[in-house]
């Protein structure tokens, strides 16, 4: 295996193994908000506030995992 194909493959995984906690996260912030609001409608609003926060610090961990395989690629 010569050393581009290592790159390739350590982004692959970097990034594959990266996006799966955010997803499991995502899914699970997501599913909990609509739970809340189906309990309590009239808090809706501040419900789903949170749950874009919570989404997009969630997401975030994604991006980095991103960065990260970018990096291992192209260095």
């Amino acid at each position: 295996m010569d050393i581009e194909s290592a790159k390739i493959l350590g982004m692959a995984i970097a990034v594959g193994l990266g996006m799966i906690g955010p997803g499991v996260g995502i899914g699970l912030v997501v599913s909990k908000a609509l739970e809340a609001m189906g309990r309590n409608p009239e808090a809706t609003g501040k419900i789903q506030a949170m749950m874009f926060v919570g989404v997009a610090f969630t997401e975030a961990l994604a991006i980095f995992a991103l960065v990260i395989g970018f990096i291992l690629k192209y260095t």
